[in-house]
């Protein structure tokens, strides 16, 4: 097969949109030859914080000398950043190669359409085999009971933090929602979760007891304290198993302690359980990277972006803006491109009031909201705004805007941020299949 027809099988696929569900998943590892049993496994879900925790993971995992896998979505800019093996993304040589074996086998099972994620998974999986990954981690594409990443038997359960997003696929409910992230938790693996909410916990709670499942709370088994932020990134202590005074991470944001608190209780559980090698923690943390997070693209002028796209994860950046106006920055322009299917007043409701603008636009994405849309929400929240044609428009305005002093800042989806990304940096590596 050509590289571009396996390339356009994939584009294809994603037509098709999202199904829930494990047959389809299961059918493909069976004739794949369960690639997804060849390794040992973390298994990542919850609503916020799932990628910056993965990775976190992974990279101190791999200082203990094992060869580590991780797989994560979406990408900001290049499909290949999905899927890594010692840090190293996949070559899109072997996407292809991949896509065209998911695609023959495929082809063997009647009347079988696998969607766009399904078939991604499977290849993540057939590569991490193929290089002879021990360990992986593994981040829930979406929800966590019927995501295809639920195939997977893993050594550890992550569950971040849990709050109202994607209600259309996950329910209506703090509960109901919490009952689909439950449903990676397995027979007699322990759970890490910073939950807090008394609703979202007892149904943890809950399936932790059905299953003989431990659970290791934030807060109650294992704590960190932020001793200072920049926008380089934090510097926190950390109480578990062991003790840390003070580590550093390369990520700004106070709530990223939080995220490598569990990440830290991940290793020390793996420590543990499978006794032999050492970690190098600092070293971990210190190397970790992680795009589109209260990330700086440039800085003449200063542009962040940040994938915020629900209320939770707004609020999380409106606390780092906060601090950066009480420090750094006197003005805040915001450019903003949001999904029609979000809480649109829960993201705008903490971000506008700290802006002394706001432009709204849409990634060339089939689910935007229209900017058109966005401004009328704005207007109802007592906030007016400009509009742009597309992206690349938009952050013009915002530049001609810029006077010294001043931040940009966009976000509301990590398509907004990824095509941002793209438009500053240059065309990436198969950046359209963002699904």
């Amino acid at each position: 097969m050509r590289f571009g027809d396996t390339i356009e099988y994939l584009y294809g696929l994603q037509k098709f949109g999202m199904k829930f569900g494990l047959d389809n998943i299961s059918k493909l590892m069976k004739v794949s030859g369960h690639p997804c049993r060849s390794f040992r496994s973390v298994h990542v879900g919850g609503t916020n914080g799932k990628g910056s925790t993965a990775a976190m993971i992974e990279s101190m995992i791999r200082t203990g000398g094992y060869k580590t896998g991780l797989f994560t979505s979406p990408h900001l800019v290049n499909f290949t950043e999905r899927m890594r093996v010692n840090g190293e993304e996949i070559s899109e040589a072997d996407v292809a190669d991949l896509a065209e074996e998911v695609r023959g086998m495929a082809a063997v099972i009647p009347e079988f359409s696998p969607t766009f994620f399904e078939v991604v998974t499977t290849m993540a999986f057939l590569w991490f085999r193929l290089k002879k990954v021990e360990w992986a981690v593994v981040e829930v594409g979406l929800g966590g009971r019927l995501d295809a990443t639920n195939v997977i038997s893993p050594d550890i359960t992550v569950i971040t933090t849990i709050d109202l997003d994607h209600r259309e696929f996950l329910g209506n409910t703090l509960g109901e929602i919490a009952g689909e992230k439950a449903g990676i938790i397995k027979e007699r693996v322990p759970v890490i979760t910073a939950e807090g909410k008394a609703e979202a916990v007892s149904i943890l709670e809950e399936r932790c007891l059905e299953k003989n499942a431990e659970l290791l709370r934030y807060g109650r088994d294992f704590s960190a304290d932020l001793l200072s932020e920049n926008k380089e990134g934090i510097l926190f202590r950390y109480s578990g198993s062991g003790g840390y005074p003070e580590l550093k991470l390369p990520l700004a944001g106070r709530h990223q302690v939080i995220n490598a608190a569990m990440a830290l209780k991940t290793v020390e559980i793996i420590g543990q359980r499978y006794p032999g090698r050492e970690f190098d923690i600092r070293r971990g943390l210190g190397d970790v990277k992680w795009p589109g997070r209260l990330e700086m693209l440039s800085q003449d002028p200063p542009v962040l972006i940040d994938g915020a796209h629900n209320p939770a994860a707004a609020v999380n950046l409106s606390l780092h803006l906060k601090k950066l106006l009480s420090t750094e920055y006197r003005r805040i322009i915001l450019v903003m491109g949001i999904m029609g299917d979000k809480d649109i007043d829960g993201i705008l409701g903490p971000l506008l009031p700290l802006s002394t603008g706001v432009i709204f636009s849409a990634p060339a994405y089939g689910r935007s909201a229209a900017p058109d849309l966005l401004a009328s929400r704005a207007r109802v929240l007592g906030f007016s705004s400009d509009t742009a044609p597309d992206l690349r428009a938009a952050l013009d305005m915002a530049r001609e805007r810029c006077l010294p002093g001043d931040l940009i800042v966009v976000t509301g989806s990590f398509y907004t941020i990824g095509e941002i990304k793209e438009h500053l940096h240059g065309k990436g590596v198969l950046s359209r299949l963002r699904e």
